[in-house]
């Protein structure tokens, strides 16, 4: 058996696009998949990812499996339809399929639902037997515990600032608006026994470790038993977390002795309101400025998120935004547009009020507008993201979030200017660009 597992890519995000190496990190979800195909069915696996290079038009696998996101929906149902012409059976699954099963069932053979570590193998041994399903939903039994050590080798590790990722848990304990994790896999939180987690980490045999984890604080009494536990491995790690560790200093400690140098916060927002419109309350405007000062004291860079475009705000906000990310030196900002998925609350919300102006989802990358928001027009909304990019990332900006350069430079300089090439190609993908899947042939 011969099983080939893509992972499509948006325009901006494709290995042709405006995301380099130093801003990319190698997934888990086709690694896992891998290692999770029975060792008994001999069978040839191979990996396509198309942020790190092009997906062949000719593979010779009879298995095509496609991770989607609501992002990629479009180029995956386009390969998924070549691929099916040729011959080939394709699945799909991740968090698109997963809100929108039958829309993705009309392009794919079967598609999955939730997370796959029960049901993939059981569509394997189905499709032996030659009697498999349209739909293999996730088990009610699901566990992370036991999970099999992801198969990096078949990766090109050239293409990525590292391939070591390793998944600790899995979920968050937040009910935020937008967020399409729990509309797609739901809200409850999966752990790895640390044990587990440990062993990965010591058989990488590197120093540098990343956590891709939506929350790796979302149960902290599991969190700090992580962090003690890693404290004798000696690496250096990154993950990402929430705003709010900065009331919990103990916890911060932590995370410096057991070797944290980097975490991602979604700040969203520096209007208060906003918060508390996308139901994200634990966000403290007030407290960012602090936040910062106490991890970069711990040795501990950030990357912060922002979110333009909740109706709280108006056209001022991008402006005030790069002020505050500059007066609190958050190491590497990172803006988006804030996007409506499907089956979330946000969606439903525009839906109702007749706000949702684009229906290619394409165009759900969050870096363009796709509804009308309510203090400006969505060409005002994009540009003034197009802007806080650029002064963000000029010269200039960067000099004065980093310097004098104390915390961690190795890893911050590189990330700010593969962001500044990022920030200057932003304005590039329009719609056209965005919606162009030409280069997959029609059979």
């Amino acid at each position: 058996m011969k099983i080939a597992l893509l992972a499509p890519a948006g325009a901006m995000h494709r290995f042709s696009g405006s995301f380099g190496k130093s801003l990319h990190y190698a997934p888990l979800t086709l690694t896992t998949l891998a290692a999770l195909v029975p060792e008994d069915m001999d069978a040839e696996v191979v990996i396509y990812d198309e942020t790190a290079g092009k997906i062949p038009l000719e593979i010779d696998a009879e298995l095509i499996g496609i991770t989607c996101i609501t992002g990629t929906a479009p180029r995956c149902y386009a390969y998924a339809d070549y691929f099916r012409k040729k011959g080939k059976t394709v699945f799909l699954g991740g968090v698109h399929p997963s809100m929108l099963p039958d829309e993705a069932a009309q392009h794919a053979d079967v598609v999955f639902t939730g997370f796959s570590e029960q049901t993939f193998p059981q569509f394997l041994r189905d499709y032996q037997t030659g009697h498999f399903q349209k739909f293999y939903h996730q088990n009610c039994d699901f566990t992370i515990a036991g999970r099999p050590t992801p198969r990096r080798e078949l990766l090109n590790k050239s293409r990525y600032i590292t391939i070591n990722t390793v998944e600790a848990i899995r979920g968050c304990m937040h009910n935020c608006t937008f967020c399409a994790y729990p509309a797609a896999f739901g809200k409850h939180v999966y752990k790895r026994p640390v044990k587990e987690v440990v062993a990965e980490i010591e058989a990488l045999h590197s120093r540098h470790v990343l956590f891709p984890d939506v929350n790796l604080v979302t149960d902290r009494k599991y969190a700090m038993e992580l962090f003690e536990a890693m404290i004798p491995l000696k690496v250096i790690w990154l993950g990402l977390v929430t705003s709010s560790i900065g009331v919990d200093d103990k916890l911060i400690e932590m995370l410096r002795k057991s070797g944290c140098r980097g975490l991602l916060i979604g700040f969203e927002s520096i209007t208060q309101d906003s918060q508390k419109f996308i139901h994200k309350g634990h966000n403290r405007v007030d407290n960012y400025v602090e936040l910062m000062k106490k991890l970069h004291d711990n040795g501990i860079l950030v990357q912060g998120c922002f979110a333009f475009g909740g109706d709280e705000e108006d056209t001022s906000v991008f402006d005030r935004t790069v002020e505050m990310v500059i007066k609190a030196k958050i190491d590497l900002p990172r803006y988006s547009i804030l996007t409506p998925f499907p089956r979330t609350e946000y969606y439903a919300q525009l839906e109702r009020e007749g706000r949702i102006l684009e229906r290619n989802w394409a165009m759900y990358d969050v870096q363009h507008c796709v509804y009308q928001p309510k203090q400006m027009t969505p060409q005002e909304l994009e540009e003034g993201t197009d802007r806080a990019w650029r002064a963000t990332y000029a010269t200039s900006g960067i000099l004065k979030r980093l310097a004098p350069f104390r915390h961690s430079p190795w890893l911050s300089v590189p990330v700010n200017l593969g962001y500044k090439g990022y920030a200057d190609k932003w304005h590039k993908f329009t719609r056209e660009v965005m919606c162009d899947n030409s280069d997959i042939p029609v059979l």
